[in-house]
């Protein structure tokens, strides 16, 4: 996706490169003959091709923060193109770049230049950069500061920080909004399903003067935009916490070398020993027939946040897909939150890689309105659910649940299974990935499990007896 822009200098086009799995934007901007990158991932193999797709060469690599969510690409980036690395002056890291501050303009080309913008918020040392085209304003780059109807959460930095930062980040967006002009475009690297936004985003595009309508940072008073921010706050990914340590020290080149093959014996081996075996395959796939013992996570949802979330950090991950191309592909997610290394990998379909037919398992599936008809009395050849288990986030349980459900979010269900009353557990949760991830895991711990595949918007109209509040 592009967007060209006019300014007084001529066109300047900004590329999108998106990574949908974490919720994320890398962007590129260009003059048609040097170009600006920033927040790049850390697969920059993708921003390489988009610049010479376009027959760019890249000169500067902006980061507007040291990132919580994702390793950065940025350092690589730059020692691969010669490019210019910058980032906030205040931020200190073990790596030579060029440090910027608020005001500071960075000339790109007769054309283009970029202009430092202090936004704190997301993090105390938060930059923006206004892009330029001439010396007229076009559009800002924003992070995790403004982001499409929301702003960046307060609260990666430790909660003893998020109420200063709540009140920082009201200030920002209304800096912003005062200095640019209504027309002018904004590229937030949040906000796209990432667990840094602090609410859910809103839109897909949007301008300055759109914001001004919208956005609760300029709808809202200080003090009431702070309450809300703080009361829409939930849990983020465990690993957040070892990426913003990985980007100050500077991370290592990416390596996607093919992980060692496992044969059947050794799988099983893995398999009993309690390790991490994740199969990448489609939940439609997965509960039809499985490996007893591997985990759910397939490649067609959040595969990278939920393992990285999950997994104790370090430990050995096995990569099951039906293919070369799948085992590939989960590599490079894993990579950007800083899974470099793999204990094995392995490709084929459930009996291919079972030792003996006694591994083979498969999942009951359910609708909601085949819980309707179960929790009334008619469970239509399935297990009778003795217990309903909600595995959605804590603030989605307290908008809407299942009467009598248990509630235990899925990054909660491994450690606190023994919680869990006992009998036939029929899980859900919003749409079916994060209720197949659970019953793999309740599975793997002995519990029979009916999985609900289905979205939670159909439960009302099918008749499952619902509540409000937590």
């Amino acid at each position: 996706m592009k967007t060209e822009v006019n300014g007084q200098a001529g066109d300047v086009t900004v590329e999108v490169i998106e990574t949908s799995s974490l919720g994320d934007r890398t962007y590129l901007a260009t003059d048609g003959e040097v170009a600006v990158v920033v927040d790049p991932q850390r697969d920059v193999d993708r921003v390489i091709a988009a610049a010479g797709r376009l027959g760019v060469r890249i000169v500067l690599v902006l980061e507007t923060h040291v990132h919580n969510d994702y390793v950065s690409g940025g350092l690589e980036l730059a020692r691969l193109t010669g490019a210019e690395y910058a980032l906030a002056a205040a931020d200190e890291v073990a790596f030579d770049r060029r440090p910027l501050s608020d005001g500071d303009v960075v000339e790109v080309s007769p054309r283009l230049r970029v202009r430092a913008v202090a936004t704190p918020g997301h993090t105390f040392h938060h930059l923006s950069y206004v892009l330029e085209a001439g010396r007229e304003p076009v559009g800002v780059f924003t992070g995790g500061s403004l982001l499409f109807g929301t702003t960046g959460r307060t609260d990666l930095l430790g909660e003893q920080h998020s109420e200063e930062l709540a009140r920082h980040q009201h200030a920002s967006v209304r800096k912003l909004a005062d200095i640019l002009p209504d027309g002018a475009r904004i590229w937030p690297t949040h906000g796209f399903g990432s667990f840094c936004s602090a609410t859910p985003p809103s839109g897909d595009a949007a301008t300055v003067g759109d914001q001004k309508r919208t956005n609760p940072a300029l709808t809202l008073a200080e003090r009431d935009f702070v309450e809300r921010t703080l009361a829409g706050l939930d849990a983020y990914p465990a690993y957040y916490a070892h990426m913003g340590v990985r980007n100050t020290a500077g991370p290592r080149p990416l390596d996607l070398r093919v992980p060692a093959r496992a044969e059947p014996q050794e799988l099983r081996g893995r398999l009993e020993r309690g390790e991490w075996v994740v199969d990448l395959r489609s939940r439609k796939a997965y509960v039809v027939s499985h490996l007893a013992g591997t985990v759910s996570l397939g490649l067609d949802g959040p595969m990278a946040t939920w393992l990285g979330w999950l997994v104790d950090w370090g430990a050995p991950i096995t990569l099951l897909g039906e293919s070369r191309e799948q085992v590939a592909e989960a590599q490079r997610e894993l990579a950007r939150i800083g899974i470099d290394e793999f204990a094995a990998a392995a490709v084929g379909g459930p009996e291919e890689l079972a030792a003996d037919p006694g591994q083979l398992r498969g999942i009951p599936v359910a609708t909601f309105a085949g819980l309707a008809a179960a929790l009334g009395g008619n469970p239509g050849g399935l297990p009778e659910p003795e217990v309903v288990l909600d595995v959605r986030a804590r603030n989605e349980f307290a908008g809407s649940h299942v009467k009598g459900a248990v509630h235990v979010p899925l990054y909660e269900v491994r450690d606190r299974a023994a919680e869990i009353p006992s009998g036939a557990v029929w899980v859900h949760c919003g749409s079916g990935y994060r209720a197949t991830a659970a019953a793999s895991l309740l599975e793997a711990a002995g519990r029979t499990v009916v999985l609900i595949d289905d979205e939670f918007a159909a439960a009302r109209e099918a008749g499952v007896p619902l509540v409000e509040g937590a």
